[in-house]
């Protein structure tokens, strides 16, 4: 059972009964570690399964945990998640508590019955409006925060309710007066129905702590008061529980989910073992050293439990950074390099582009579905297939015959939108309301980015025509994108949020977008929202196994406003494995760095070597071999004549450039990188003359003659 275990691991799996605290960095091995553990004491004959309750936050993770504990010769431990352990336990106990009585019917979901509460208490609240409600009742009950308290819960905790918090207040006491005369309970019900069975009887208490009396907690960063309380009741001042978690990946803390239990376990459970897992075994150290640079600099709580990585594979290529013009191009070349990478040899569902809000998929559909890349949108319904997206383009094809046809078409989308109450200034407080009018904003970037295009149409003998960019012909181009993205996949790359991408791993990872106002998002505002952005990001960037890509467009559609690259990446350098991250204390270097295109994709470049081949180094060169071969020997005649090292002349990458650019005139020549006004006059007739076709036997010849 401890074959195969790292020190820090072995140490976890051997620990004795009594609190045990399991700091697992991203990628560390915390599943084979709690389920070693498991399998080690009942082996040992310290516990029996049965009376092991290990609880996860997803059913996946849950039936992960039991495949791998039968695997070990450990059946029968129960795992589960907090909502399938106490509806096992209510449902079994529901005769005893309710007298003979039926037990409630669950709900699937709260926005019907906050709708009917809305409109009981006066609150205005469509489909968008009520899932936002929901969410902050959600909240609210999660907190064990009561009706009557939400209004000063609310303020000490910042929340953006979608409405007055008075009125989410009368919302929320009318959902439980509705939902109680309906005889049915929600999923935070459920969880405070345990609690209550135990708590408040004896004998039930006694039952379940007979039969559960060892725990393990996986996720503990995301436990919120209501589970906490659950677990304690649980417990009932008992101490053997295993938790694992890792505060660095805390980015749920929107949904009432708080990392202070684990940050406070060694001093409420006092003599409690305190385990770090930092060997990555996912990862390359070249990921590993970006994790590393991304969460060094962050403050606040979660910070005190801050992990320092170790990458344990072979080295990999350099993580990526690519900067584009407008996010259209950075989409386009994703697609490209996600086509390659496929035609390599790397499996379409070991590819993953993952973005920071769902609003951002609709680039990244288009640009795959456009090269016939199959791709599955995770956590999210395709873009063109959301009702606002759909009630949308219903709304521009109706305001075709109501909008003045000279109107300009971004004007004229934004006035359609407009009639649906959308307004472009200001996005609206609640998650679902936020995200829903994100999605129209990115129809009104598609507009723009469809004006802006300067294609020209030719019309056969007669000349050429300016393209048509009216209400009806974009409401053309949608249809058609609509159709193209439809096409169903079986397989495919990976297109999802980072709050979805958290818990799984590919091969490759594009993480895109990366701009300062997207990530971080402009909502967040306090030092605590800024590093769960921090966070968000760190999540991603561990994600990866072996390819990572950081990009993002300098604007939203191509002519915008310029926009600067996520405060959070560090300086990424080609020359070692770790990125270099600013140095605390010190100025930043407010010099700007030369910046030039790659002339195959278009991104831009910033490390010198790239900018002197102008081209990124994934890229396929052209290099003409033959041009390349006799630069060479130039060289090393003419290095020899002025008796100087031959790099003295040209470095091997300057003629690597020359032989794959094959300047012919002055300006293209000093393009190049490290090629001045002084190389110019020295060396420029011979180079020109050379990728004219002369030979080096040539140019010697005629500097004789001279």
């Amino acid at each position: 059972m401890l074959a195969g275990l790292d020190p820090e691991q072995r140490t976890a799996v051997t620990a004795p009964a009594g609190p045990v605290c399991i700091l697992a960095g991203a990628g560390t091995g915390k599943t084979r570690a709690v389920t070693h553990r498991i399998a080690y004491r009942t082996l040992a004959g310290e516990i029996s399964p049965r009376h092991v309750l290990a609880v996860t936050f997803t059913a996946r993770a849950a039936a992960e945990m039991r495949t791998r504990l039968t695997a070990l010769g450990t059946a029968g431990v129960q795992a589960r998640t907090f909502h399938a352990a106490a509806m096992r336990q209510v449902r079994y106990f529901a005769p005893r508590l309710l007298d003979g009585r039926r037990m409630p019917e669950l709900m699937e979901s709260k926005a019907r019955m906050v709708g009917l509460a809305a409109a009981k208490a006066g609150v205005r609240a469509d489909r968008t409006a009520a899932r936002d409600l929901a969410g902050e009742i959600e909240w609210a009950k999660s907190s064990l925060v009561e009706p009557g308290e939400y209004v000063v819960a609310a303020a000490k905790a910042l929340r953006e309710p979608p409405h007055e918090p008075a009125r989410v207040a009368e919302v929320f006491a009318a959902y439980e007066s509705l939902k109680r005369r309906q005889g049915v309970i929600d999923f935070e019900d459920l969880l405070r129905a345990a609690v209550w069975g135990i708590e408040e009887h004896q004998d039930v208490a006694e039952q379940i702590r007979a039969q559960y009396r060892h725990f393990v907690v996986d996720e503990y960063q995301d436990v919120n008061p209501l589970q906490q309380r659950l677990l304690d009741a649980w417990l009932g001042g008992r101490d053997d529980l295993t938790v694992v978690g890792d505060a660095s990946q805390t980015i749920y803390s929107f949904t009432g989910a708080t990392s202070a239990y684990l940050i406070d376990f060694p001093r409420q459970r006092p003599g409690a073992v305190v385990v770090r897992l930092v060997r990555d075994y996912r990862s390359t150290p070249q990921v590993v050293g970006l994790a590393n640079a991304v969460i060094r600099q962050a403050r606040g709580t979660e910070a005190k439990l801050r992990l320092e990585l170790v990458g344990q594979r072979e080295p990999g290529p350099e993580p990526e950074l690519k900067i584009f013009p407008d996010e259209p191009g950075e989409a386009a070349a994703v697609a490209r390099r996600c086509r390659e990478l496929i035609a390599a040899g790397t499996p379409a569902s070991e590819i993953a582009v993952l973005f920071r809000t769902n609003a951002q998929s609709e680039a990244y559909e288009e640009a795959l579905a456009e090269l016939e890349v199959p791709y599955v949108v995770r956590g999210a319904e395709r873009f063109f297939e959301r009702p606002e997206v759909r009630q949308a383009m219903v709304a521009m094809r109706a305001a075709v015959r109501s909008i003045p046809g000279e109107t300009p078409l971004v004007e004229a989308v934004v006035e359609a939108l407009a009639a649906r109450g959308w307004s472009r200034d200001q996005p609206p407080p609640g998650g679902a309301a936020r995200e829903q009018w994100e999605a129209l904003a990115a129809l009104v970037a598609l507009a723009e980015e469809y004006a802006a295009e300067p294609e020209i149409l030719p019309i056969g003998e007669a000349g050429r025509v300016q393209r048509d960019v009216s209400l009806a012909a974009f409401n053309d181009e949608l249809i058609r994108r609509a159709e193209q993205q439809h096409a169903p996949t079986v397989a495919g790359i990976t297109l999802a949020s980072l709050h979805s991408a958290k818990g799984l791993e590919w091969d490759a990872v594009f993480l895109v977008g990366l701009a300062d106002g997207t990530i971080p998002t402009t909502y967040a505002k306090t030092a605590e929202q800024l590093e769960e952005e921090r966070r968000l990001l760190y999540v991603g960037v561990t994600r990866a196994r072996h390819l990572l890509w950081l990009s993002y467009g300098q604007s939203r559609s191509p002519g915008g406003r310029t926009r600067r690259p996520c405060r959070f990446l560090p300086q990424l350098s080609r020359g070692g494995s770790e990125p270099r991250a600013a140095e605390p204390g010190r100025k930043p270097d407010r010099r700007r760095p030369q910046i030039s295109s790659c002339r195959i994709c278009g991104a831009t470049l910033l490390a010198g070597a790239d900018r002197k081949l102008g081209r990124c180094p994934t890229c396929p060169s052209d290099l003409d071999e033959d041009l390349y071969e006799r630069l060479q020997v130039w060289r090393a005649n003419t290095a020899a004549e002025l008796k100087v090292p031959a790099y003295v002349v040209f470095t091997d990458a300057t003629l690597v450039a020359v032989a794959e650019r094959r300047p012919a005139d002055p300006a293209q020549l000093v393009a190049i990188a490290g090629i001045g006004a002084r190389k110019l006059g020295q060396y420029g007739d011979a180079v020109f003359a050379l990728v004219a076709g002369a030979s080096p036997d040539d140019l010697a010849q005629k500097n004789f003659e001279n």
